[in-house]
């Protein structure tokens, strides 16, 4: 049953959850949990190393580091900078690893100090659709440079600033072509040494709604999360590393009313004269009781997906966090804020520790 259960997301730390909740061993996938009490971040990295491990997640071979942020809805700017100094470190090191691997692969390519790293960024979505806005909402915020170092060489950029490029390919009902049509060609053309994807995903809890940034080295599938499987944009079909960076923004109403049931199912359990109908309810495991919600909300819900009310001005806001994230990146600067923090970090503790002397 679990084989043909499949949940509508993009997350991999969901899909790993969901083994965990059905008690099943996955083989060849790795999930580590880290907490950052300063910023209130917690950080999960599901690592797949095996292609068994990669059927069985239903996501290729790779890392997939999720930072879940539950304030991330809110209108605190100095609290939206500390997420996207986070982001910016977690994909510097993500950038700098590709990077390590390009000089290690061709010695002789001049792509690192001297010329810099060439990135095409991509704003997937449809700008229209509000939930599926965020791609080119972040692009349109972006300090774009390779028009600059084509006219001036790197003079006409700071040392550390990497060559940045940039499309929104919109969809394929507004252009007739596949997104990973679009890109080949810009790639063919432009030969940058990596893409930097941004994408709406979908996910399976509603509480991560607009409160999650998933960031990944193996691609992306565009509208895998809700069931609309177009042509896939990695390494493999590019031919150049392809670093995927997500935020949910809606989830399969399905899900929720599974959830509503779930909590129903726990009420039943604490009724004196219903407690046995909750007992049977209850030895339904998750797919079970996720194919039984499908069944009799159909065909009035099912493919149905939901978003919050206030999406308009949430997803403005996270494309500000991740374009300044991202801008950060590009400018060479996203380890330095973080270095600041830690050295004032220490020396607090010093100071503390000399006045407890």
């Amino acid at each position: 049953m679990v084989e043909k259960y499949t949940i509508r997301t993009d997350l991999a730390m969901e899909q790993k959850e969901r083994f965990e909740s059905d008690h099943v061993e996955v083989s060849g996938v790795v999930l580590e949990e880290e907490y950052d009490e300063e910023r209130e971040i917690k950080i999960t990295t599901v690592r797949i190393e095996t292609e068994n491990g990669a059927k069985m997640m239903g996501k290729p071979v790779g890392t997939y580091l999720t930072l879940e942020v539950p304030d991330m809805a809110s209108a605190d700017d100095g609290y939206h900078r500390e997420i996207s100094e986070t982001l910016a470190g977690f994909l510097e090191k993500y950038v700098e690893n590709e990077e390590t691997k390009n000089r290690n692969a061709d010695n002789e390519k001049e792509h690192s100090k001297e010329k810099g790293c060439s990135i095409l960024t991509v704003g997937l979505g449809n700008r229209e659709v509000t939930p599926d806005a965020l791609g080119p909402y972040v692009v349109d915020q972006l300090n774009i440079t390779r028009h600059m170092v084509q006219e001036y060489g790197r003079y006409g950029v700071e040392e550390k600033s990497r060559i940045v490029s940039a499309i929104v390919p919109g969809v394929m009902a507004q252009t007739g072509m596949e997104t990973a049509e679009i890109v080949q060609g810009v790639v063919k053309e432009t030969k940058p040494d990596m893409i930097l994807v941004i994408d709406a995903l979908a996910a399976r809890s509603s509480k991560r709604l607009n409160r999650t940034i998933q960031i990944s080295d193996a691609g992306i599938h565009p509208g895998a999360g809700v069931g609309n499987h177009r042509s896939v944009i990695t390494k493999e079909t590019m031919g150049i590393p392809v670093i995927a960076i997500g935020v949910p923004t809606v989830v399969d109403a399905a899900t929720i009313v599974n959830d509503t049931m779930e909590n129903f199912i726990a009420a039943l359990e604490t009724s004196e004269n219903l407690k046995g109908v909750g007992v049977v309810l209850q030895g339904y495991n998750s797919a079970e009781k996720y194919e039984l919600v499908k069944e009799l909300i159909a065909p009035h819900l099912n493919g149905m997906f939901v978003t919050p009310k206030d999406i308009d001005e949430t997803i403005r806001r996270i494309s500000y966090t991740v374009s300044e994230a991202l801008n950060l990146l590009f400018s060479g600067k996203a380890g330095e804020s973080e270095k600041k923090r830690r050295n004032s970090i220490e020396s607090e503790m010093t100071a503390y520790l000399t006045f407890r002397k």
